[in-house]
């Protein structure tokens, strides 16, 4: 892969991972009830689920996806329906005083978990890699070192943009002391979520 193709998939993946999302969304929750430093687990979990995504296309599944209504329209409204529990969690969410949070590996696990199926439940991302690596890919090169440096290039770059996220969260915590304005933003969060699955499950491929 030249240099010059490189930079302009790292240009992509910048565009991409800036662009609002269900994962720009639970980064930013994370931050706000958890910090930056406790909202990696989160993060990572993402990155594992944007991996999974490409190995799917990697490996031709996507291919399978993309061809296969019934299939497509399946993890399409399993990720619908995951985001609105997400959504209804969080509007529910009891207040938590902020001087008394702790946060256990357990829980740790739990966001883990859950932010890779955000990631990994979302069909339009399978369908935006099949449309993309095509028109990066330089067919009379090694295919799996050029799809190994996109993958680890994408993965960095939306770890750098969601610690950003985070970062830009953590500027509302001094709301979150307040119970008032927190049930407010996880209200606010909460309804985030259920605009992401709206947006998801109105999403059609071409």
């Amino acid at each position: 892969m030249s240099i010059d193709v490189w930079f302009a998939w790292c240009l992509a993946c910048v565009v991409i991972s800036i662009t609002p999302g269900a994962g720009a969304i639970n980064t930013m929750s994370n931050g706000i009830q958890y910090g930056v430093r406790h909202s990696l687990p989160a993060i990572m979990g993402q990155q594992l689920g944007l991996a999974c995504q490409f190995i799917i296309v990697g490996v031709g599944l996507g291919t399978l996806l993309a061809s296969s209504n019934s299939i497509f329209e399946l993890i399409k409204w399993l990720g619908v329906i995951y985001l609105l529990w997400l959504g209804i969690q969080k509007w529910r969410q009891p207040f938590i005083p902020l001087k008394n949070r702790t946060v256990c590996d357990l829980e740790n696990k739990r966001r883990f978990w859950q932010s890779t199926l955000v990631n990994l439940t979302n069909p339009k991302a399978t369908v935006f890699l099949i449309a993309l690596l095509p028109q990066f890919l330089n067919l009379e090169e090694a295919q799996l070192t050029q799809f190994s440096v996109m993958m680890f290039t994408s993965i960095a770059i939306d770890i750098v943009v969601m610690l950003g996220f985070a970062t830009l969260a953590t500027s509302l915590v001094l709301w979150m002391s307040n119970e008032k304005y927190q049930r407010r933003l996880n209200q606010v969060f909460g309804g985030l979520f259920i605009v992401a699955a709206g947006l998801m499950a109105s999403f059609q491929r071409n």
